[in-house]
């Protein structure tokens, strides 16, 4: 394994480690409302259905995601889950 394999593998599980905690947190009924409404709209967003976002096609369809790009990749991989979504609606 390679230092980048290995810096890759840590920030995996880093942002992972932050979506469980979140998750473990009860929503408010706001939050969960917000999660629904991101979502769908991630659905919509997702133009080529991989569970990821690009910065263009946050762009095209969750601008104030897009806004916040690089603030949600929370492991720097140049997309954004909707999993960083919700721990950002959570924080």
């Amino acid at each position: 394994m390679t230092i980048r394999q290995l810096i890759s593998s840590i920030f995996t599980v880093t942002a992972l480690s932050f979506a469980t905690v979140a998750s473990a947190q009860t929503p408010t009924a706001s939050q969960e409302k917000q999660i629904k409404d991101a979502e769908e709209r991630f659905a919509s967003a997702d133009k080529n259905a991989d569970g990821k976002l690009t910065p263009e096609e946050a762009k095209a369809g969750m601008p104030r995601i897009a806004s916040n790009f690089k603030k949600i990749d929370s492991n720097n991989d140049g997309f954004v889950t909707i999993e960083e979504i919700k721990v950002m609606i959570l924080k």
